[in-house]
């Protein structure tokens, strides 16, 4: 701990730049969220100061990140619907699944998952980040406009009969709950329809037309009636906040270009005394635990969402540590993978039962830190402190700045997020990695970012095996005695073997290992070798690895051998096959241990004594 107060003014200025820098993409990633943009700020000083603390990057800036407000965003939006359109009702059930998505980060770098992360293929992770970028585009559209479901009292009473039924549908199951339910007489049911009143109806409708017009699918169907009654104001501020962000990069990169044009932009609204929409207030004083998650706790309303914390947990894992080999790519050192994701695991944690929405290690913020000198961990606990003080002091004020500037800033945040490296390395990547980007791109937009990643891991893996399995059965071939051309380097043992008994001894090279990528094409061996044959030799020595498929496999191609009166030799046996195969009695019941040998040679003098010439 001790190293962690050393370059005392270097950590000072670097946090103070990282957290200048994170305050708009806090405000804007709450915003997105739709948990208000304190919820934003909340996860940014409480991941940012126990990430830094705990975790095992020293210069890492962790806080609110486009892929986890995107898969947030989901999240809080399913279980709003769930409780009726109610955020304060839902506001638990979201904030248990962030903190029990921050304690499986713990368990992750607890059990030393934290090394796996980098095996993760790179389509299915160009194919999740580009399509974060097109999500973050399409659903600021609205915003951008200035076009707010809750605003459009035409669309919302386009939902008036649906929520007429909702409100019957809720009144019929509470009578059923409490066994009062007779079909015979609806006079009770009559009784409480005649409480709804217009108001009630009307609070359904919005909680249906939000549904219709929320993610993807919903921005782009509700994009017409935006176009029709587009905000020019709103439209103008927002343009103006993304013009003045690529622009300014232009001019400098020593001045965040994010707050300039928060602080410009807002400036001008505000003094201009302009008719913008200001974002949602912002509470002042100290952040309160939200303890409610845990007295309302309900197991039944949490088990839907145990897989999606678990997905969370693993985005926040990948995304904070392609982060770190940022950092040591930048500062030549090595961060601790497991103590990284038990560090942002606390933070999540932390973060979640004071509101926070989840958050992982921050790449633009992070190298803003090293190049503003900060080293050790001090920086990020200085940036959080930051975001504390201004959050104290200024939450009033940070209160008016338009919510169309934060919906510049995430225009800005999905252009800049996408995978453009893989988007142009299309034409020359192989045609199944194409695929699998395209089908992980397509699924997180249309369909659900979750399911998405899980596919693109399964499609990815089975495309990857059935290549090895390929490769190695290409490699692995069945091979008469005296063919001089299939004589290879590694195996120039075979030429000095007796002439005679080619068409007696035939040899199966193995290469790699028998797994279930390959099976089928091992289990085709019994048939390619020929009627002629008296022996077959498997050469093993590359097969270090064989699972149950490769073991039942071997075992089935071993049978039909020896009920055709072939001899099975097998040389230079690896441990772990050989352990496989005393287990389920391949050894010795079909292969005697006397035909195992440990090299190529020792099988010859076996086969010159036993295998006689009779073709």
């Amino acid at each position: 701990m001790k190293g962690i107060f050393t370059n005392i003014r270097g950590n000072l200025f670097g946090g103070i730049t990282a957290g200048i820098v994170a305050l708009p993409l806090a405000l804007a990633f709450g915003v997105q969220s739709g948990l208000g943009p304190d919820a934003g700020l909340y996860g940014a000083i409480f991941i940012g100061f126990f990430a830094s603390l705990f975790g095992g990057t020293n210069t890492q800036i962790s806080g609110p990140t486009a892929p986890m407000t995107a898969v947030s965003m989901v999240i809080i939006a399913s279980i709003i619907v769930a409780n009726d359109g109610d955020v304060e009702k839902a506001l638990p059930y979201i904030l248990l699944v962030f903190l029990l998505a921050g304690l499986m980060q713990i368990v992750l770098g607890l059990v030393g998952l934290g090394k796996y992360i980098k095996y993760i293929p790179y389509p299915v992770v160009s194919g999740f980040m580009t399509a974060i970028g097109v999500i973050i585009l399409i659903t600021q559209l609205l915003p951008m406009l200035g076009y707010y479901t809750k605003d459009d009292t035409a669309f919302i009473n386009e939902f008036k009969p649906e929520a007429e039924e909702v409100l019957l549908d809720k009144i019929l199951k509470e009578e059923a709950g409490e066994d009062i339910l007779v079909l015979e007489d609806f006079e009770e049911t009559i009784k409480r329809a005649k409480t709804i009143s217009e108001d009630d109806i009307m609070k359904e409708a919005l909680v249906l037309a939000k549904k219709e017009s929320s993610g993807v699918l919903g921005a782009i169907k509700t994009l017409p009636r935006a176009l029709k009654a587009i905000d020019w104001l709103e439209f103008i501020l927002a343009m103006a906040t993304v013009i003045i962000i690529f622009g300014f990069k232009k001019i400098t990169t020593k001045i965040p270009s994010t707050l300039v044009a928060l602080l410009v932009v807002s400036c001008v609204a505000i003094f201009a005394k302009l008719d913008y929409r200001p974002i949602e207030e912002i509470p002042t004083g100290l952040p309160i635990p939200n303890l409610e998650m845990f007295t309302s706790f309900s197991l039944a309303a949490i088990t839907p969402y145990i897989f999606t914390a678990l997905t969370l947990a693993f985005l926040g894992a990948i995304d904070s540590l392609l982060t770190s080999v940022v950092a040591d790519n930048m500062t030549k050192t090595r961060h601790k993978p497991n103590r990284e994701l038990v560090g942002q695991g606390i933070g999540n944690s932390i973060a979640a039962i004071f509101g926070g929405i989840p958050g992982a290690g921050a790449t633009i913020r992070t190298v803003v830190n090293i190049n503003s000198g900060g080293t050790t961990k001090l920086s990020g606990m200085i940036a959080a402190i930051l975001l504390l003080i201004i959050l104290l002091a200024l939450g009033p004020v940070a209160s008016q700045i338009p919510a169309a500037v934060l919906a510049g800033i995430l225009i800005t945040v999905g252009i800049g997020v996408m995978d453009y490296k893989g988007l142009k390395a299309i034409p020359n990547m192989p045609r199944s990695e194409v695929i699998v980007m395209i089908v992980v791109l397509l699924l997180s937009v249309f369909w659900n970012l979750v399911y998405a990643v899980g596919i693109g891991l399964v499609l990815a893996s089975l495309i990857f095996m059935k290549k090895i399995g390929d490769s190695t059965a290409a490699r692995s071939k069945v091979v008469p005695l005296g063919n001089a051309d299939e004589l290879q380097l590694p195996w120039k043992d075979e030429i000095n073997f007796p002439i005679n008994l080619k068409e007696e001894v035939f040899i199966k090279r193995l290469e790699g290992p028998l797994f279930f990528g390959n099976t089928s094409d091992f289990q085709q061996l019994a048939g390619d070798v020929p009627d002629t044959a008296a022996c077959v030799i498997i050469r093993m020595g590359k097969t270090d690895y064989i699972d149950q498929s490769g073991l039942y496999a071997m075992e089935e191609a071993i049978l039909r051998f020896s009920q055709r009166g072939i001899k099975v030799l097998l040389t230079k046996l690896p441990e772990q096959p050989r352990v496989l195969m005393e287990e389920i009695d391949i050894i010795p019941d079909l292969i005697p241990k006397d035909q195992i040998f440990s090299s190529f040679k020792d099988a010859m003098v076996w086969v010159k004594e036993n295998i006689e010439d009779t073709h």
